[in-house]
């Protein structure tokens, strides 16, 4: 090797020390810097509304938004269902009480579950049936869309807490059930 092949690999070969800093923290950094990542919000929070939180992943997938729902058992899937004349219907998860009083899905599953399933469906096709096929009910109900069919009834809430907010407030089989005899008839 000549002189300058040799010099020209080392001066590529050489590196240069790397200095590193050191800072010193005062214990005022130290308590600022606690009190930042106290402050600092994390970025995968999800918007809260009335009914819990809000998903909004479902638009035009109500099937998805009900067997998501039930999984999480809390929130509300925003424009899961939509229907012509009304436009987009929310799908809440809701309440019930032990007296089967109450509204959404959650009401919906434990109150008329048993029902529906009696019809054929399981709660994930039925809602999406009967909110596409139900006819509208002129009925005397403010705040409240009715729309029914021969088996089965729907009931939209068009407010809460005072707000426009459309949401499946309930659905259930129309048909007649049979009436318990009483021990008094022979």
């Amino acid at each position: 090797m000549t002189t300058s092949k040799r010099s020209f690999k080392r001066m590529t070969t050489i590196r240069k020390p790397v200095r590193k800093r050191t800072t010193v923290k005062t214990p005022k950094k130290v308590a600022l810097g606690r009190l930042a990542k106290k402050q600092a919000k994390p970025k995968n929070l999800l918007p809260s509304g009335s009914f819990g939180t809000i998903y909004s992943q479902f638009q035009n997938k109500p099937k998805e938004a009900i067997r998501f729902l039930i999984k999480k058992r809390e929130g509300e899937c925003t424009n899961a269902l939509f229907r012509d004349d009304i436009g987009y219907i929310d799908i809440v998860w809701g309440e019930n009480d032990q007296n089967n009083k109450g509204f959404g899905l959650k009401h919906i599953i434990e109150k008329h579950g048993s029902e529906i399933e009696q019809l054929g469906f399981k709660i994930e096709d039925f809602i999406p049936i009967v909110v596409q096929f139900g006819e509208f009910k002129e009925t005397s109900y403010t705040n409240r869309k009715v729309f029914e069919s021969k088996m089965f009834r729907f009931i939209v809430a068009t407010k809460f807490d005072g707000k426009h907010k459309q949401w499946l407030l309930t659905a259930f089989d129309l048909r007649k059930k049979p009436r318990k005899k009483s021990g008094l008839e022979t």
